[in-house]
């Protein structure tokens, strides 16, 4: 079974860009080379953007890969596919992972024990319902990387199959 998806590098200093396509290489199984550009939201910083073909699992294992380089910025996609749901990993150094399972239309799917858990806790004070069901659906980390969402706007476009 194939998975694909898509991996975002929204902002990475120039000198880990070599060590950003080896740890990709790594999970992926072939040789990585990502076309780089200027990032206008960071200046000083780099963006690129690869789609990837691979096994089941691919974006959490990219994900994981990354996710103590506390310069970068980073999204991780995967689509759906037979028995499995899609999800979005996504990575600032201010707020560390979110991982996302992603419905059919797109929407993020949060668990009824997660859901729970939220309430339990708003219903005693510890937080509010507001602030907790925001973090599960992702919304800090969309307001952290909006920006660099948008400056990669037309941004190249590029292809890799991992060796199955």
């Amino acid at each position: 079974m194939t998975a694909r998806g898509v991996f975002y590098v929204h902002s990475a200093p120039p000198a880990l860009s070599p060590h950003i396509e080896w740890a990709a290489a790594g999970v992926l199984g072939v040789p990585v080379s990502l076309e780089w550009a200027d990032q206008a939201a960071a200046p000083g910083t780099l963006r690129a953007e690869l789609h990837w073909e691979g096994k089941p699992g691919t974006a959490a294992g990219i994900t994981s890969a990354l996710r103590n380089w506390k310069l970068l910025r980073f999204e991780v996609t995967e689509d759906a596919t037979t028995g499995c749901d899609g999800v979005r990993y996504s990575f600032t150094p201010s707020l560390g992972v979110f991982t996302g399972v992603i419905g059919a239309s797109g929407d993020i799917m949060v668990p009824e024990d997660r859901l729970r858990a939220v309430m339990a806790n708003a219903a005693v004070g510890k937080t509010s319902l507001e602030h907790e069901l925001d973090r599960l659906l992702g919304t800090p980390w969309d307001n952290e990387l909006e920006p660099f969402r948008r400056a990669g706007d037309g941004a190249p476009v590029r292809w890799l199959h991992a060796a199955v």
